[in-house]
Order: structure tokens, then sequence, then C-alpha cells
């Protein structure tokens, strides 16, 4: 094993080890994990481990969080005439929401295709990785050149819904400081994810008023604790029906989802206003 050998001294040598040799086949396609067996034995684990990172890219993480600013649907227009293989790599990088969000976006044809990819992900070699430095170098290059939408008050308004503090308190201020922000802050509030605290009656109301194919629709990919907090009000037979229903279905596009909800929660603000239903905003405050 070979000592006094600085991390960034070793990844300057295999970096131009790689670069000199892409082109050979025992090189470009070694595995990482074989890679990793001889680099541990020539260096040790920890430096080993540190120069396999640097070289496969393990700081990509960090660099596609850039790219959480950039909209789905740019991102989806991005990939979407690139290699599968490298759509399925470029998703794996990305957060589960946003990666869910992009592959909305893609050609239902092939969705399916590059899920399963993601799944049998395992080592990604430098080929890919520079491949998918590409990428991340034009979406970054879309976001300073264009920028990308923000919608601060619904982000704000998700923010304040899923305060575990006193959320009252937040609003009062904001009331001081701008009484225009804090009327768009409560409309947006109005969001679906609220529903989970509202209470039995309020929840079986609702369970009337929407038909079983939407609330089925509404409840794909939403938070585990909305989901049960419907179910807990529906008797056996109907939530056996839902689940039928919603295994039925199938992937939903996000666009649909959002739609559903959006009525549901018309519904729900209409029945505020005419007095047959009140709804709790914030989550109950409690006490030991």
């Amino acid at each position: 094993r070979l000592s006094g050998v600085k991390t960034s001294m070793a990844r300057k040598v295999i970096n131009n080890f790689f670069d000199e040799f892409r082109e050979q086949s025992g090189i470009n396609g070694a595995s990482r994990s074989m890679l990793q067996g001889i680099l541990n034995k020539a260096l040790g684990t920890e430096i080993a481990s540190s120069v396999i990172n640097g070289i496969y890219g393990d700081e990509i993480r960090s660099r596609m969080a850039r790219l959480q600013w950039v909209e789905p649907r740019q991102l989806a227009m991005l990939i979407s005439e690139e290699h599968l293989q490298l759509q399925a790599v470029f998703l794996a990088f990305l957060t589960p929401e946003i990666s869910a969000a992009v592959l909305s976006y893609l050609n239902e044809s092939v969705q399916n295709e590059i899920l399963y990819r993601v799944a049998k992900l395992n080592d990604v070699n430098r080929d890919v990785v520079d491949e998918l430095d590409r990428l991340i170098e034009r979406g970054l290059s879309v976001l300073s050149e264009h920028g990308s939408k923000v919608k601060g008050i619904k982000q704000a308004a998700d923010i304040v819904n899923r305060f575990q503090g006193n959320q009252q308190v937040i609003l009062d201020q904001m009331r001081e400081r701008d009484e225009e922000v804090l009327e768009q802050l409560q409309d947006e509030m109005y969001d679906f994810f609220i529903l989970s605290r509202q209470n039995e009656e309020v929840r079986r109301r609702l369970l009337d008023e929407v038909p079983m194919e939407d609330w089925a629709v509404a409840l794909k990919g939403t938070e585990a604790l909305l989901r049960r907090s419907i179910y807990a009000v529906m008797p056996k037979r109907q939530a056996q029906q839902l689940e039928a229903i919603t295994a039925r279905l199938g992937p939903v596009p996000v666009s649909r989802i959002e739609q559903i909800r959006r009525e549901i929660m018309g519904i729900a603000r209409e029945l505020e206003e005419a007095g047959e239903i009140q709804l709790q905003l914030f989550a109950e405050q409690t006490a030991e």
C-alpha cells in the first residue's frame, strides 16, 4: 500500500489516467466496484473512496440541487431528446418530488421504461457522468438566461400550512407588515393538505359531495397523513371501493391531480361560505 499520498494528488493522477486512456475499452468499461477494489488495495479505503467519489461524480447531487429552480416542464424538454439511460440517471439524481414532476411531462410511451432503468441503476460510469455534467450545464444556462418562475405566495402558504408552531402569530405579524400579501396568502392556504386537519363531520360531508373517482385521483401522491384522515371516516366497503378505483386508474398526470384537488377545495369553500361547514385552516395548538 502506498503511503503519504494526498487525496487531491491521487484524484489528479487518476483523472489524468482516465483522460489519457478513455478510449481503451478495459478502462472505459470498468465498473465502479472493480476500480474501488483496486484503489482500496493501493491507497486504503478512506482515500480510495474519496478518489472514486470525485471520479464518478457523487458531488453531482449538489450541482443538481440548483436545478430545483428550473420548472419541471423545462427540465423535461431539456432531457427529452437524450438516450433513455441518460434520462434515467438524470432523474435519479433529482429529488423524488421533482423527478416525479419531470417524468409526468415526458412522453407516456417511455415513462415506464425510464422508471425501470432508474430502478436498475447501480454504478454510473465516467462517460455517463460527463454527459450528465453537460445536461446540468445546459439546465443552469436556462436558469441564468431565462430565470424560472417561483410562486412565492404558494410556497409561503405551503410552509404555513405545514408549520408546527403557532401559525396564527405568523399571520398576525404578516397583517401588520402587508395586509394585501396576507389576503393572497390566506387564499392560497386553502390547500388540499388542510383536509387532514378537518373534523370528522367536515370530512364526511366532503365525501358525500365529491365523487369517489375524484377522490381516487386527488389522493394520488399525497401525504400519508391526509390519506389516513380520509380513509378513517369511510365505511369499510367504501374504503375498499376507493382502493379498487385507485388501482384501476394507474398513473395519472400531475396536472389532472392538481385540477381535481382544486375542484374539491372549491366545493369546500362554497360549503363554508354557505355556512354548512367550518374549515380549520390551522393545526390546533396543544399543550402538555
